[in-house]
C-alpha cells in the first residue's frame, strides 16, 4: 500500500525534532521540548502552503491528512511515558498546566470549526457518502 506524503512528513518530523532539541537546550533542559508538536505544526503549514500554490496533488493531500491524524495517537503515547506521579508531587503547576492546555485546545478547535466554510459541493458529496479516493482514481 502506498501512503502519499511520507517524504513531507519525514522532513517535518526531522525538522521538528531538531527544533525541539534546540528549544530544550535554550531552556536549559537536556531533553526535546515539543519536537512532535512542532513537527505537526510544520506539517500543517506545509500542507496549507502547498495547497495555496496548487503544488499538492489530491492523493498526496489525502496522505498528509492521514499522517496528520496519526500524530494524535503518537502524542498520546509519548505523553503516557511521562512520569505523572513525579509531576503531580512537584506541585499544582503540572495540574494547572494540563487543565490550561486542554482548555486552550478546546477553544482553538471550536474556533477552527466555526470559521470553516463548507462549499455546497462538499456538503452534497459528504451527504451522499462520496469517497474522495475513488473520485481521485477516476
Amino acid at each position: 500500500m502506498i501512503i502519499y506524503g511520507t517524504a513531507l512528513l519525514a522532513a517535518c518530523h526531522l525538522l521538528g525534532i531538531f527544533l525541539g532539541d534546540l528549544l530544550g537546550q535554550a531552556l536549559g533542559v537536556k531533553t526535546n521540548v515539543g519536537g512532535v508538536g512542532i513537527a505537526m505544526l510544520l506539517l500543517i503549514f506545509a500542507r496549507l502552503y502547498m495547497a495555496q500554490k496548487n503544488i499538492l496533488p489530491k492523493l498526496t493531500e489525502l496522505g498528509v491528512e492521514y499522517w496528520g491524524a496519526m500524530y494524535i495517537p503518537v502524542v498520546v503515547a509519548m505523553a503516557a511515558q511521562q512520569d505523572m506521579l513525579a509531576a503531580l508531587k512537584g506541585g499544582p503547576v503540572a495540574l494547572l498546566s494540563a487543565i490550561a492546555a486542554v482548555a486552550v485546545c478546546a477553544v482553538v478547535i471550536a474556533l477552527i470549526n466555526r470559521t470553516e466554510k463548507v462549499t455546497p459541493e462538499a456538503a452534497s458529496a459528504l451527504a451522499h457518502g462520496a469517497n474522495p479516493l475513488v473520485a481521485a482514481g477516476e
